[in-house]
């Protein structure tokens, strides 16, 4: 075993198979991909990589893993298999990211274009990091490289790819099928859901590296109480009930840090400015995997510099545009229209960011999604989530914030003209 020195986690164990695939080309990728974007011109500390948070999103679900399946009855190998293609998908789960920040997924291509056909429902829609990440799992150099390394054990890219899309592998439906039990639903549940180790690490990590205490929880409690139950005729992750004040810490953790850290007005501006950048030149993100592997923060930072775009210009060189207001609210009613018009009157140079963040997906997915459950051995009893905790209805609606920015020469113009509109 090699050992990686983690700040958060303390000692990261990889196996000499495993460094194999770490080294390779497609995840030291991540190395020049920042977690947080544009979030270090607010937090200077957050210049930490996706590299660094997809190992400690690995070791937290090893963790997990050990947890959920320490009662149930595997042979060696089948529990080997399943918890060697778990370790891979999460630290994989990041692999398509695009350069800098999600606003840049939208000069990725339609997903036909990826050759992802077994894949994919909709090859009209525009494609997602998570359609790269399966695209460089299943069609890319690092799909050989996991074949030989793991290929003996039952890993395969495509198997790798399951996980993070959270359906049974084209061709292979029943490939995490042991016996009468199919694994895939609770796997992916560590990998991706309510309660994984995506989020698990990245709100510890993006709390310590920007110098906040809001993202901290007791993520030791929260797995130390995970249970694989059967319920419905599958099995899926349940915590414990004792488990459940830790987990409403670790929903307002996410809620926080998202006011204070992920829709920091400062990154939010700079996201728009390069969103502009892009709808005014011709930057695309290739769908050839080859390409792609070639695209990161840096190679993404040169085009700025080579740009003769304003906007491009206004990003290298950080000259924002000034927050002039804020408020709760989508930015969509009379007043805010209002507001609008008279800057446009007076001919104030603005633009209106409207930040909308769900921070549960679940209410909407009910019928499309594996459950978080939660267990109250006493009574021999499992319910849902949201039948047991009433904070976890609060997480339905969406994180709304409307925000307008300016030049900053214009600033006290602007200021000028607000009037009564709430600050």
């Amino acid at each position: 075993m090699i050992s990686i020195h983690d700040p958060i986690h303390g000692t990261i164990e990889v196996s000499e198979r495993e460094i194999k695939l770490v080294d390779s080309r497609a995840f030291q990728r991540l190395r020049h991909i920042k977690q947080l974007g544009f979030s270090e011109l607010a937090f200077p500390g957050a210049t930490h990589s996706r590299y660094a948070h997809s190992l400690g999103a690995m070791h937290v679900a090893t963790r997990m893993h050990e947890r959920l399946f320490a009662d149930v009855e595997l042979a060696a190998a089948d529990r080997e298999r399943l918890r060697q293609t778990l370790r891979l998908a999460m630290l994989f789960h990041d692999l398509g990211h695009p350069p800098m920040s999600h606003v840049s997924e939208r000069v990725m291509p339609k997903v036909a274009e990826l050759g992802l056909s077994a894949w994919v429902d909709k090859p009209e829609r525009q494609a997602t990091h998570e359609d790269y990440t399966v695209k460089l799992l299943v069609d890319s150099e690092l799909t050989p490289v996991i074949e030989a390394q793991l290929g003996d054990v039952g890993v395969s890219g495509s198997r790798i790819a399951a996980l993070v899309a959270g359906r049974a592998p084209p061709g292979d439906p029943k490939a995490f099928v042991i016996g009468d039990v199919d694994y895939l639903p609770l796997l992916s549940q560590v990998v991706s859901s309510e309660l994984d180790a995506d989020r698990m690490d990245y709100l510890l990590r993006d709390s310590y590296y920007c110098g906040v205490s809001y993202g901290q929880f007791d993520h030791a409690w929260l797995i130390g109480n995970l249970r694989a139950v059967t319920f419905e005729g599958r099995l899926l992750m349940a915590l414990q009930h004792k488990g459940v004040w830790a987990f409403e810490n670790f929903l307002l953790a996410r809620f926080h840090m998202f006011l204070a850290v992920y829709y920091h007005h400062t990154s939010e501006c700079f996201d728009h400015l390069l969103g502009r950048y892009y709808d005014s030149s011709d930057y695309r993100l290739p769908p050839d995997s080859e390409r792609y592997l070639q695209t990161d923060d840096v190679q993404l930072l040169h085009a700025l510099r080579q740009s003769q775009s304003p906007w491009a210009e206004r990003v290298i060189r950080r000259r924002a545009y000034r927050l002039l207001l804020e408020t709760h609210s989508f930015g969509e009613g009379a007043e805010d229209r209002a507001l609008d018009e008279k800057l446009q009157a007076a001919g104030v140079d603005f633009f209106r960011v409207r930040s909308r963040g769900i921070l549960s997906k679940y209410f909407k997915k009910r019928d499309k999604t594996f459950p978080l459950l939660v267990l109250e051995p006493e009574l021999n009893r499992v319910r849902r989530i949201e039948e047991y905790t009433p904070l976890y209805r609060r997480f339905e609606d969406a994180v709304a914030l409307s925000r307008v920015f300016c030049k900053p020469e214009q600033l006290p113009q602007a200021r000028s003209l607000l009037g009564p509109h709430p600050a």
